[in-house]
């Protein structure tokens, strides 16, 4: 079943039908840009990097309820698809694939994608069951669309590197691109649970991108114990009423293994609850 827009997007929810058009594009450059709906400028801009790069572009829009745990927001999870489409239509995207769940996951689905070291530490260690989601229908996306290039932000950072790792170990031909973090003008890491904060929580979550910076500063000045970055990290945020950390890592870009001192590249990445809300950032320290 497909349903065609303005212009030239078609949204396609089968697929079979997803396949055909996949297969009509043999010889041209398709490139796939996974994403689970509400879409904000951060999203955009992998989009338009895929059109620049690629004769053809399909944006997927599907919530993944293997990648939420039990007592997560998959309930809550914003959702806007006529918006959606119609900025995806402004963009002229070729296709705009929007599955349901019993499509990617018919019943008696049981099969999953485990990617092992990289998702023991940051998310994954507090949502065990993320990443197997996350690569699983990462995976399945990849079958159906088969596109040449995939883009991704990032904000995700250690998603994009479970990906490139699945991608990589699987030989896969699918070549991933890394598109970079956008921040509101204030400097919130952009989200689609951001819509979810109130007012007062909005301001609350400034907390993280300055935090971020307070630290590039220290480390400007010479500071380099990781203990030290993290106690200060945990200061500013904390001092923000109703936020509830759940990890702040100083670790290796690749390995995403801890740092005991900034020696080389480093992320700095978190993961803080607001309200309904948990919300990620991070940002490169580059030695």
């Amino acid at each position: 079943m497909t349903t065609e827009l303005k212009q030239q997007t078609v949204v396609v929810s089968t697929i079979d039908e997803m396949r055909k058009i996949s297969e009509s594009f043999r010889g041209q450059t398709l490139g796939l840009v996974p994403t689970m709906g509400y879409l904000h400028e951060g999203h955009l801009s992998l989009v338009k990097q895929s059109l620049e790069k690629c004769d053809h572009t399909v944006v997927s829009i599907f919530v993944n309820p293997r990648q939420f745990g039990p007592k997560e927001d998959l309930d809550i999870y914003p959702q806007d698809l006529s918006g959606d489409l119609e900025k995806l239509e402004s963009l002229s995207v070729d296709v705009v694939f929007n599955p349901d769940r019993q499509t990617i996951y018919p019943e008696g689905f049981k099969t999953h994608v485990q990617v092992d070291e990289i998702t023991r530490n940051l998310c994954g260690k507090s949502r065990p069951q993320f990443f197997k989601g996350v690569a699983t229908v990462v995976l399945k996306l990849f079958n159906i669309v088969r596109p040449q290039y995939a883009f991704f932000g990032e904000k995700d950072w250690q998603q994009l590197a479970v990906i490139e790792t699945m991608t990589r170990d699987l030989n896969m031909d699918v070549e991933i691109h890394r598109v970079p973090l956008m921040r509101e003008p204030d400097g919130l890491a952009m989200s689609s649970r951001n819509s979810n904060l109130s007012p007062e929580e909005r301001k609350q979550a400034l907390s993280l991108s300055r935090s971020l910076k307070d630290s590039k500063e220290k480390i400007q000045q010479g500071i380099i114990s990781s203990k030290e970055l993290r106690q200060n990290i945990r200061n500013i945020i904390s001092a923000e009423p109703g936020t509830q950390i759940d990890y702040i890592s100083i670790c290796d870009p690749v390995s995403l293994e801890e740092k005991e001192i900034i020696k080389g590249r480093t992320l700095i990445a978190l993961a803080v609850k607001i309200g309904p809300a948990r919300l990620i950032d991070n940002c490169i320290i580059e030695d």
